[in-house]
């Protein structure tokens, strides 16, 4: 009998206690309802003030989304250039390929120099243990031909490491065989774009192309790298997709190698152009193994070029990834002001909000007056007040996010510049601006509600 009264007693507190926790819940949330649809209505009164309050948290949080997606943009832009080149790369140019690029013309006579040349690449290999990999470049302008159609196009002798070291893949058919490369035999492999002009929807794979007066067969075409134009020439790449590729001893043995010494080069040694590309190569890729010892490494290359070609800096060498690197460092704080700039329009347009609820007070004190006599707490008075400016930066927010998104469209089509919209950029923009609406409706809200009843019906 104790332990049915016991049981029936406890359950009967639980209920009570629950019953008394739902009035309290249900009482708080009709009681933030009513004020919520009171703040609706004080908002709805005075439509032409509450747009122009929210116009500044508008603009504010196009500005934080668009310039954001602006940032974003340029670092995905430079990720996708990290790509492009590799990692742990060194890239040697000759000076000669340099100078034509920044239009320099030396009208004086050169000392002489062997030039970047095979013998590097092994002497690279043989003796610098942190080196990974060496890809020696030939690269030759030539016209190909296949069945009556005709493409300007460039011929770059490479070996197989020149694929793994610019992340490009054979997409169809197989990279170059050993015997390939080491016999010079006639095949190449060709991007995306010579296939498209000279074989059409037809597989190339075992079909040949004339470059010049040599026919090669093609055994692989690779797959399409996407890039753009500004990416390219700020690296100082060209676009893989419109080249033909054979191995470097073919290119040095059926087209062209300038190390040769020639009757020609002899007889007409006086009237020598001072620009005439004597290399034997055009360009080393030198894969490292380690991103610490890059710069090192790159110091050892140099000075072994200097000897070997007779202290005559006729090389360039460029660490690409540092220089990417040292790039997003300066396009992360360009950032940084961009996002400050923005912040600082949200802040203005909090500070609007601040401003136009103050005088809204001060327009109001005989209906706040009015509230209180008929039992409204000073609490419901700062609710309100609080809900209007909420209400107002977060209609200010959902529009300023549907022009942020328009503003980034924008600048991609009109600027061509790249723009990314994160969600986590438009979810920081329209959470600041309701943060913004909570904080400066406070101030009035508080003021509000200190407002004496009496004085307050008695003001006209």
């Amino acid at each position: 009998s104790k332990f049915v009264h016991s049981f029936i007693g406890f359950h009967s507190f639980k209920i009570h206690s629950f019953i008394h926790w739902f009035s309290f819940i249900h009482s708080l949330i009709m009681r933030l309802f009513s004020n919520f649809n009171t703040a609706l209505e004080a908002v709805f009164t005075n439509r032409l003030r509450a747009f122009l309050t929210a116009l500044g948290i508008m603009f504010g949080v196009a500005a934080v989304i668009a310039m954001l997606a602006i940032g974003t943009g340029a670092q995905q832009e430079l990720l996708e250039q990290m790509k492009l080149i590799g990692s742990n790369n060194i890239v040697v140019k000759t000076a000669l390929e340099q100078d034509k690029k920044n239009g320099d013309k030396d009208k004086g006579k050169r000392p002489f120099s062997p030039g970047l040349s095979m013998g590097d690449v092994r002497a690279i290999q043989a003796h610098i243990p942190t080196v990974e990999q060496v890809s020696p470049e030939l690269v030759l302008p030539l016209k190909a031909l296949r069945n009556g159609r005709q493409q300007e196009a460039r011929c770059v002798g490479v070996n197989n490491s020149f694929f793994e070291l610019n992340n490009l893949e054979v997409e169809r058919g197989s990279a170059f065989h050993t015997l390939q490369m080491r016999d010079g035999l006639p095949v190449c492999i060709i991007g995306k774009n010579i296939q498209t002009k000279l074989f059409g929807g037809e597989n190339p794979i075992g079909k040949k192309i004339k470059c010049d007066d040599t026919w090669l067969t093609v055994i692989g075409v690779l797959g399409r790298r996407y890039s753009t134009k500004a990416g390219m020439e700020n690296l100082g790449i060209r676009d893989y997709n419109s080249d033909i590729y054979l191995p470097i001893k073919t290119a040095l043995l059926r087209f062209e190698n300038r190390a040769l010494l020639t009757a020609h080069m002899l007889q007409n040694k006086d009237d020598e152009d001072p620009n005439t590309n004597y290399n034997q190569l055009d360009r080393l890729v030198i894969r490292v193994k380690n991103t610490a010892q890059l710069e090192a490494t790159a110091d050892i290359v140099g000075r072994m070029l200097k000897r070997r070609h007779w202290n005559i800096p006729d090389y360039e060498i460029t660490i690409p990834e540092l220089l990417l690197k040292q790039q997003q460092r300066t396009q992360d704080i360009f950032n940084i002001v961009l996002g400050a700039i923005a912040g600082i329009s949200l802040l203005v347009g909090g500070i609007g909000i601040m401003n136009i609820m103050l005088a809204s007070v001060m327009e109001r004190i005989k209906e706040i007056g009015l509230r209180r006599s008929l039992g409204a707490t000073r609490r419901d008075i700062v609710e309100q007040f609080v809900f209007e400016a909420v209400f107002i930066s977060l209609i200010g927010g959902i529009v300023g996010v549907a022009l942020g998104l328009l503003l980034a469209e924008a600048v991609a089509h009109l600027a061509e510049i790249p723009t990314i919209v994160s969600l986590w950029s438009v979810g920081l923009a329209f959470g600041v601006s309701v943060a913004i609406g909570l904080l400066f409706g406070i101030v009035p809200a508080r003021r509000a509600a200190k407002l004496n009843p009496i004085t307050a019906l008695r003001n006209d």
